[in-house]
């Protein structure tokens, strides 16, 4: 399966991405193809909601989404990496995110899987909660088969993350698929 990783995290090495090497290692132990795009620093600008696309062709910016679309659309499985912020995804993953109607109905049409993985300091009960209802939201809108979802609570820092059960957690996620 050739998956692609949109790694939403403005920290390289924070504990959302770590969690997602963790995945991507057991993706590949599987068998599976990764492409790794770093949406937080990608050139990507904020959908204007000029409807030039016709939600569903190109889009009047010109940015790295343009080199972006091409490999989600050979996917066939995404997943959605991003640290917690105030109980949503990042603004950078959400971007790339709102960027998808200009190919909205070409990625409904793949029935693609995904999954999300995110890590917060927060080990509250509810922490994931709004992530969790956005994120099952846009599985339904797009037609997406949810493989699962890591949610790292209490993992506030890169050691933190690293000493956590979610390490294992989200290695096999990628293994298993």
């Amino acid at each position: 399966m050739n998956i692609v990783v949109l790694e939403g995290s403005p920290n390289k090495h924070g504990s959302s991405n770590i969690l997602a090497d963790e995945f991507i290692s057991g993706a590949k132990e599987a068998g599976h193809s990764i492409d790794v795009i770093d949406v937080a620093h990608a050139n990507i600008h904020p959908c204007t909601g000029c409807i030039h696309c016709g939600y569903e062709g190109p889009c009047s910016q010109k940015d790295d989404v343009d080199i972006i679309r091409p490999q989600i659309l050979a996917a066939d499985m995404i997943v959605f990496v991003t640290p917690l912020y105030y109980y949503g995804m990042s603004a950078q993953l959400k971007t790339m995110i709102d960027r998808f109607c200009a190919f909205n109905s070409s990625i409904q049409r793949k029935h693609m899987k995904s999954a999300l993985i995110s890590a917060a300091w927060n080990a509250d009960g509810w922490t994931f909660d709004s992530l969790m209802s956005q994120y099952k939201t846009l599985v339904r809108y797009l037609n997406f088969e949810d493989r699962g979802s890591v949610l790292g609570k209490g993992c506030g820092t890169p050691s933190m993350t690293r000493q956590s059960e979610y390490m294992k957690t989200a290695y096999e996620l990628g293994r298993k698929l």
